[in-house]
């Protein structure tokens, strides 16, 4: 029999970490940095994808977890700070790149709305079994699409069909991958706690 008390309704993983109430800004701040330098350290993980000028990362996958892990607001404090330091010079988006010039710039701006949008169905169970957590992590990945490929098209000059050949077709089967990943890291961590909602 389990003696974990039930997470109450609207929880995310991220909620489950002892805080005293006078210390939870300073979690939460120290979530937000780590969910942006998780998503920073992933996009160094790069493959060229011949005929694209975006990669193939991992800061998509990084920027989803971050979501659904973190909750809609700090998800997107969190993807906010990754893209404002960007901006600023670091050289944390793909590739060692950064500034908001790059073609690639519009799927930052779209991981940001994607971990917001996902941090929100977290927050409704959308992360506590393989078929819930399979649904979140299609539509972050269809948001994220949703405005990097129009922003590819217009850095570039691309028309729209150029634009989704070169920046949605070849990540599909990566993106399979990695909602596959998360399908089983999700549900396995609230498992792990005992507390399903």
């Amino acid at each position: 029999m389990s003696t974990a008390a039930p997470v109450r309704t609207g929880a995310v993983l991220a909620d489950l970490l002892p805080a005293a109430a006078r210390y939870r800004y300073a979690v939460d701040a120290a979530l937000v940095a780590g969910g942006a330098v998780l998503t920073g350290v992933a996009a160094q993980i790069a493959v060229p994808v011949p005929g694209s000028p975006v990669p193939v990362t991992g800061q998509t996958f990084a920027a989803l977890l971050v979501g659904a892990s973190l909750g809609a607001r700090r998800g997107f404090l969190s993807l906010a700070a990754y893209a404002l330091v960007g901006m600023a010079g670091m050289p944390w988006f793909a590739g060692g790149s950064s500034g908001a010039a790059g073609a690639s710039f519009g799927y930052v701006l779209g991981m940001l709305l994607a971990a917001t949008v996902v941090g929100a169905l977290a927050r409704r169970g959308g992360d506590r079994s393989v078929l819930r957590t399979a649904g979140t992590m299609v539509l972050g990945s269809a948001i994220t699409y949703a405005v990097g490929v129009p922003y590819l098209a217009l850095s570039t000059g691309m028309s729209a069909s150029a634009a989704i050949a070169a920046g949605l077709v070849p990540f599909l089967i990566g993106d399979a991958l990695k909602a596959a990943l998360a399908m089983g890291a999700l549900p396995a961590a609230w498992k792990l706690v005992g507390r399903r909602g």
